[in-house]
């Protein structure tokens, strides 16, 4: 009722408002002329935009949405790793992290097309200019795909060239299942693995210099003790994730499996070694070849 009764406080709320949007958070906003932001680069499939990402060609600058449920903020150490990570193997020096925190969608589990959907209703930085933006979504829901009866839990998961889903409430829970590895240890891990197939790894849009992708699990590596390894895969019932698509055609290029991870992680701090691994010479030769470094 109070806009009815201050009208000229309300218009001049609106247009503060509106100069927030403009120049506060870096959220994309290129549009047609019409006032419609432009999407269609920021949808499209997975490590399609691996050399915009890896190089500073065509972008100079990365801004990263990360969207969480209140109570699944991601950690600091691992955002601050995350965005190490980043300068480790891109030419990005320009990196912002803006945080977006979500009321709950109040599912018990969500499927691919559900977190989809949430992006498009809540997702608002997309490329603009020589910004490359991404969208992370941080939920306080597990996969539907998940089977714990047997162990398999998601963490993550990849789905378009700018957007993944991090399963924060899982991945608290498989933490919690150890006396050495953290909550940042884990979403750490998971952060960077999916990220690695937006650089386009391995031959998801970077096209390997020699030949080390798994056989049996594409978009995998095959050498022991990279952070891309295959066995750090998830399935259902005996599907590759990459097969796994909505019915609207979105499709998971990578889900990561909790119990594999939480052992990698493990056997790394057993051997005095850093929980996360990093990548192996072969990927980092690939990521060279098409622009990072």
């Amino acid at each position: 009722m109070k806009k009815f009764f201050f009208p000229l406080l309300g218009l001049l709320f609106t247009f503060a408002l509106a100069c927030s949007n403009d120049n506060g958070g870096g959220a994309g906003n290129d549009d047609d002329g019409n006032g419609t932001v432009d999407k269609s680069a920021n949808l499209l499939a997975t490590g399609a935009s691996a050399n915009d990402i890896l190089s500073n060609e065509k972008f100079d600058k990365l801004l990263i949405e990360a969207a969480y449920v209140t109570g699944f903020r991601p950690t600091q150490e691992a955002m601050d790793n995350f965005q190490d990570y980043l300068r480790q193997y891109t030419f990005k020096d320009d990196i912002e992290v803006i945080y977006k925190e979500l009321p709950s969608p109040n599912e018990e589990s969500l499927t691919l097309q559900e977190i989809a959907d949430l992006e498009e209703e809540n997702r608002t930085a997309y490329n603009d200019g020589s910004t490359l933006a991404i969208y992370i979504y941080f939920a306080d829901a597990p996969s539907e795909d998940d089977d714990e009866d047997e162990g398999l839990v998601t963490l993550g998961a990849v789905y378009r060239n700018t957007s993944m889903v991090i399963h924060e409430k899982t991945i608290r829970t498989i933490a919690g299942r150890s006396l050495t590895i953290t909550d940042a240890d884990v979403e750490t891990a998971t952060l960077n693995h999916e990220f690695g197939h937006l650089f386009g790894l391995v031959n998801l849009g970077t096209v390997p210099v020699n030949a080390h992708e798994d056989g049996e699990s594409e978009n995998h590596c095959n050498v022991d003790g990279c952070l891309m390894q295959a066995e750090l895969r998830f399935s259902v019932a005996g599907k590759s994730s990459s097969t796994i698509k909505s019915k609207n055609g979105i499709a998971s290029a990578c889900s990561l499996q909790g119990q594999t991870v939480l052992k990698m992680l493990e056997q790394q701090t057993a051997r005095g070694l850093a929980a996360v691994p990093g990548l192996d010479s072969e990927c980092v030769l690939d990521l060279q070849n098409n622009g990072g470094q």
